[in-house]
C-alpha cells in the first residue's frame, strides 16, 4: 500500500465487545512487508514477532493508561524503527502515527469498551479510598475519575496550568 492511501481500520466487534487488538494488527499489518530480515542463526520471525508485541504492547498501555502515557506514537516508532531498513524509516512513522491516532480517538469515543477489550475488567477510578485502596466506582470517560473524586481532577488541571 503507499504511504499516502493508509485507510482508516474498520471497528471490529468479537460477539459484543469491540477489540482494540484491531489497530495493532492493523499497523503489523501495513509494517509487515518492510521489516527486514532476523539475521543469520536467528529464528526467521524473530523480527516480525518482536514488531507484533511491540504494538500490542504500546495498544494495551493506550487501552488502559490513557491519561499516563504521552506521546505512544513515538514510543512505537522508537520501539520498531529498528527493525526496517533506513529508507523506510518515514513510512514506518506515517503508518504508526496514523494507526495510533485512530486508536487514541477509538478511545476518546470509547473509553470503557477499549479497556474492557484489553484487561477483561470494567475500568476503575484512578483514586485511592481514605483507607488507601483503589476505588472500585466506575470513572467518568473524561478524565478516570468517578463523580466522587471528580476534586482530584480539577487539581491535576490546576497544576499543568501552572
Amino acid at each position: 500500500m503507499d504511504a499516502g492511501v493508509l485507510s482508516k481500520p474498520t471497528i471490529c466487534r468479537k460477539g459484543e465487545e469491540l477489540t482494540m487488538y484491531q489497530f495493532s494488527r492493523a499497523i503489523y499489518r501495513e509494517l509487515a512487508p518492510r521489516i527486514v530480515p532476523p539475521p543469520s542463526g536467528a529464528t526467521p520471525t524473530r523480527n516480525q514477532t518482536a514488531v507484533l508485541n511491540a504494538c500490542e504492547e504500546v495498544i494495551t498501555r493506550l487501552a488502559t493508561e490513557r491519561h499516563y502515557f504521552a506521546r505512544p506514537a513515538r514510543t512505537l516508532f522508537c520501539n520498531v524503527r529498528s527493525y526496517f531498513s533506513m529508507c523506510d524509516q518515514a513510512y514506518v512513522h506515517d503508518v504508526v502515527t496514523r494507526y495510533m491516532a485512530y486508536a487514541q480517538q477509538f478511545l476518546i469515543e470509547h473509553p470503557h469498551e477499549g479497556y474492557t477489550a484489553v484487561s477483561g475488567a470494567p475500568p476503575q477510578c484512578r483514586a485511592t479510598t481514605r483507607k488507601g485502596l483503589a476505588c472500585q466506582r466506575t470513572p467518568l470517560p473524561h478524565n478516570g475519575y468517578c463523580p466522587s473524586h471528580q476534586h482530584l481532577a480539577d487539581t491535576e488541571d490546576r497544576e499543568l496550568a501552572a
